[in-house]
């Protein structure tokens, strides 16, 4: 009877961490992988394809700031990709409702409302808004705050606007 109810306790424990660790995932903050180097420097500095399971960085998405879609110039965001939703990308927002861009193959564009700007700080090797144009502001699923691995590399994630990346 011990080990039964042993058991018991240890599955109900479980379950409510479980339950638990999923809430804060779904609602407060995740752990993601970054794969690619389309945002390199920034992640993935040093993409070696030998040791990218152990050198790849991982980072903390707050998503507390989807409550009212709260974002600033220079902010990193990982959002689902307009072409395939199963597929989600990480850029940095170079422009916000309202903003003008002129980035080729667009002559001008103004950013629409509920929409914003997004491409990779590495863009010889991102597809970005200047593939598929603004994205909606609701495929939106966080903005990076945190690289938390590899332990040499743990630190803030800054918000930054290049000046090639700055809407006129």
């Amino acid at each position: 009877m011990g080990t039964v109810n042993f058991i018991w306790n240890l599955t109900k424990n479980y379950f409510t961490f479980g339950l638990i660790g999923l809430t804060i995932s779904d609602r407060y903050a995740s752990i993601v992988p970054v794969g690619g180097i389309s945002m390199s420097p920034t992640f993935n500095p040093h993409d070696d394809s030998s040791m990218r399971s152990l050198t790849r960085d991982f980072v903390v998405v707050e998503k507390l700031c989807l409550e009212k879609y709260k974002f600033s110039l220079g902010d990193v965001v990982v959002f689902s990709s307009p072409t395939n939703h199963k597929e989600k990308n990480i850029k940095r927002i170079t422009a916000l409702p309202g903003d003008l861009v002129s980035t080729p193959p667009y002559d001008a564009v103004v950013i629409p409302e509920g929409h914003c700007w997004v491409e990779g700080d590495n863009q010889a090797w991102s597809l970005d808004s200047r593939s598929f144009g603004p994205i909606p502001l609701g495929l939106v699923r966080g903005r990076v705050t945190h690289v938390v691995w590899p332990p040499h590399r743990v630190g803030k994630v800054d918000r930054m606007t290049p000046k090639s990346l700055t809407p006129f």
